[in-house]
């Protein structure tokens, strides 16, 4: 049965939830590599983020006046979208082996419409975040957590009725 559900002849119901396991770890896969970026190198979580208190990673120290504070939306936005790029190769790849038939066009042809449907609801979610961030001082976390549910329905619409349509 499992050798079933898991390849491509797997009926409706398996294959929607085979797309939704693959978008919750493509989505852990975009948070981890956002939260090893945004502790590390790309610093952007503050002292009160949910993530330094409830995680204990390391906030970026800043009084709310420096260059950093008034750039934070920026970074955050700059390790998402290293993330995502990560998140939505594994992405395709994973819905490619287990959930859709592969072969309605060419490899190429196919991931640069997945890629570019994901490319615009994340620049759309992207947006969205940094103005949160920026203009009314949402704490990152939070600010990433809405990002991922409008990426995740512009996402829905554009495969729904533009990528995947018959």
């Amino acid at each position: 049965m499992l050798r079933k559900i898991l390849s491509h002849d797997a009926g409706p119901f398996w294959q929607f939830a085979k797309y939704g396991l693959v978008g919750v770890m493509a989505t852990f896969v975009q948070t981890a590599v956002f939260y090893v970026l945004a502790s590390t190198c790309l610093k952007c979580l503050g002292q009160d983020d949910w993530a330094v208190r409830l995680l204990g990673l390391p906030a970026a120290s800043f009084t709310g006046e420096e260059p950093w504070h008034a750039s934070r939306g920026a970074i955050a936005s700059a390790a998402t979208s290293v993330g995502f790029v990560i998140a939505n190769v594994f992405c395709w790849l994973m819905n490619r082996a287990f959930v859709f038939r592969p072969g309605k066009f060419r490899w190429y042809v196919e991931f640069g419409m997945f890629f570019g449907a994901a490319s615009f609801a994340t620049l759309i979610a992207l947006g969205i975040m940094k103005l949160l961030i920026d203009r009314f001082g949402m704490m990152t976390t939070l600010a990433v957590a809405v990002e991922i549910v409008v990426s995740f329905l512009v996402n829905f619409f554009l495969r729904k009725f533009f990528i995947f349509k018959d």
